[in-house]
Parts: C-alpha cells; sequence; structure tokens
C-alpha cells in the first residue's frame, strides 16, 4: 500500500477509536488524527510481531482495518494516560 492509503486508513481508524473512547482529550482533532496515523503503523506491526500474520495486505482487508483501530486504541489510551488531567486544584 502506499503512503496515501495508509495516511487515509490512519485519519478513519483514528476517528473510530476516537468514536469507540469519548471523551476530551488534550490535543483536539489534530493530535487524534496523527494518533490514527501512527496507530495504523503500529497496529500493522503488531499484528505481524505477535500474531505472525501479514495484517496489511491491502486497503480493503478486515485485517489492516482492525489492526489499525486496535493499534489506534492502543496509542489513543497511552496518550490519555501520559497526559491525563493537568488541571490545578485550587482550594480557596
Amino acid at each position: 500500500m502506499g503512503i496515501i492509503a495508509w495516511i487515509l486508513i490512519g485519519l478513519l481508524a483514528g476517528a473510530v477509536a476516537k468514536m469507540l473512547l469519548p471523551g476530551k482529550d488534550p490535543g483536539g482533532i489534530i493530535i487524534t488524527m496523527l494518533i490514527g496515523v501512527a496507530g495504523g503503523l503500529l497496529g500493522g506491526w503488531l499484528g505481524k510481531v505477535i500474531f505472525g500474520v501479514d495484517s496489511i495486505d491491502g486497503f480493503f482487508d478486515l485485517s489492516t482495518w482492525i489492526a489499525a483501530i486496535v493499534g489506534s486504541l492502543i496509542l489513543l489510551l497511552l496518550y490519555r494516560a501520559f497526559t491525563g488531567n493537568k488541571r490545578t486544584h485550587r482550594h480557596a
């Protein structure tokens, strides 16, 4: 698959991950899209390493989309864990 296809899959996978894990994220939609693109790559790599399958067969293969969405979910959860809620608590 070409780089344009990976970007498109990543953007859509990031949107699906955001729908599955709703909530307010620091960074907004741009960060969510970048997490989606990176998550797609992560999911493809994890599928190959853990399960020994080529999960990046083609644009319309279900395994490609599942791997991209799972990778995006993992990165979104990690992003939320590391950024957390950075509000300061003030007591009057």
